[in-house]
């Protein structure tokens, strides 16, 4: 096809740019902020994402090339990762694929990005609402179920590194409703519970579950067996002192972690190491007050804040927040195209980390938009600058998956999944012109 052609063209031009790409600029890209979210009634969807200028954007693999659940369904493409590490590095990306309920299960797919071929890598029956997504340093895919005591799965790919020798369940690493899955130098891997702790609870008990984790294996790169801990906060509102409490039972992981002194937090969503802190995605803000409804009932109150980025130092484990509206980013007020319409940051969702080693963060949010912070810290441990890199105004969709290989530093790799356009779910690539 010729898309693929054009597609291995721009991908070799990229890469050769990339050196110069990331020597420039505070965030890699040196790009000038967008001024506002974008308006769903300026849709194109050949170029639904509003861009800073000298910025373009292309398809790399849509619903056109795989169409893996048909009669209309979408394939929400969710997370990406590349083959990090080996001969071939940069070569192949590795998606999930958020489909709920299908009689299908649910998919892993890849891409050639030599070739442009794209294939199912895995499908299963059992699988669903695949999230999380990551490369191990041993050459193996981590993936995830984002299901209440969803499973962490491993595969163990053959030579080709296009079709799976083995796909191995992990329960050591944690039961739990998985989407971010980061690991450490040490082998460490971290992951998140994406539940509404502070509100829903475990078995009437608020709070409960919502909560991040971290499995250390026995063995470096074997996670057939290790320890399980969950962390714990002391301060108020989830940040202050932290502490690894554990080890404890990776079976009931939610409520297990919560008995012994979780922090419960609002959807945990997603998680990133940057040198020696973690980076972790609330999605949404606390509703910890709560009002009579005058039936005798109470209800929580809304949220207090819209979601924010917290910042734990591995080695101190201070718990900061690093990116909270109000605070070193806008609060957002209505919708664009609302009077009084204010652009600001709302329900985070993905993180990933820039080729100079800021933090990029992308909305699960109508507009979503994309944000470049700084690891640059203020003295109470936040961003020292947040600016507005992207905007999505597909109508109907959500961005998610934001990804930059460690071999092509020169595009930043998004999906669109749920779209407004028929088929229109699919990843693509972000990138100078």
């Amino acid at each position: 096809m010729i898309k693929h052609k054009v597609l291995a063209a721009a991908i070799s031009a990229a890469i050769a740019l990339s050196g110069t790409v990331v020597a420039g600029g505070n965030h890699g890209f040196n790009f000038k902020p967008i001024e506002s979210s974008a308006d769903a009634v300026n849709w194109d969807p050949a170029f639904p994402w509003v861009l800073p200028q000298g910025f373009q954007q292309r398809v790399v693999s849509d619903e056109s090339d795989l169409n893996i659940y048909d009669g209309g369904r979408d394939d929400w493409h969710d997370m990406n990762t590349v083959n990090e590490t080996g001969k071939m590095a940069g070569r192949f990306m590795y998606r999930t694929h958020e489909v709920r309920g299908a009689a299908e299960g649910g998919a892993v797919s890849v891409v050639d990005f030599q070739t442009g071929e794209t294939k199912l890598l895995v499908q299963d029956t059992s699988f669903d609402a695949l999230d999380g997504i990551r490369w191990t340093p041993w050459g193996t895919v981590l993936f995830a179920e984002e299901t209440a005591g969803g499973r962490l799965f491993e595969i163990v790919l053959n030579d080709d590194l296009t079709s799976a020798a083995a796909v191995i369940d992990r329960p050591a690493v944690g039961r739990m409703a998985h989407e971010g899955i980061d690991l450490d130098a040490e082998g460490n891997v971290y992951i998140v519970d994406e539940y509404r702790g502070r509100t829903d609870g475990c078995n009437g008990v608020v709070p409960c579950g919502g909560s991040i984790y971290k499995f250390v294996p026995e063995t470096y790169g074997d996670l057939s067996s290790g320890s399980l801990y969950a962390l714990a906060v002391s301060g108020k509102d989830g940040v202050g002192q932290g502490a690894w409490v554990g080890p404890i039972n990776a079976e009931s992981a939610r409520v297990a972690g919560s008995l012994a002194g979780a922090r419960s937090y609002q959807r945990p969503e997603d998680l990133e190491v940057i040198g020696d802190t973690l980076y972790v995605a609330i999605t949404e803000g606390p509703r910890d007050a709560q009002t009579d409804t005058g039936s005798g009932l109470l209800e929580f109150t809304s949220e207090l804040y819209e979601g924010r980025v917290i910042a734990v130092d591995l080695d101190t484990l201070a718990v900061t927040n690093f990116v909270k509206p109000g605070v070193n980013v806008p609060v957002e007020i209505g919708r664009p195209g609302d009077d009084g319409f204010q652009t600001g940051f709302d329900s985070v969702d993905n993180l990933a980390e820039a080729p100079n080693g800021d933090l990029i963060m992308i909305e699960d949010n109508k507009p979503s938009d994309i944000w470049f912070a700084s690891t640059e810290k203020t003295a109470f441990g936040a961003s020292g600058k947040v600016e507005l890199f992207a905007s999505l105004s597909d109508p109907g969709a959500e961005g998610t998956g934001i990804y930059f290989s460690p071999q092509d530093a020169g595009v930043l790799y998004v999906n669109i999944q749920h779209s407004a356009n028929p088929d229109g779910d699919g990843t693509w690539a972000i990138e100078r012109k």
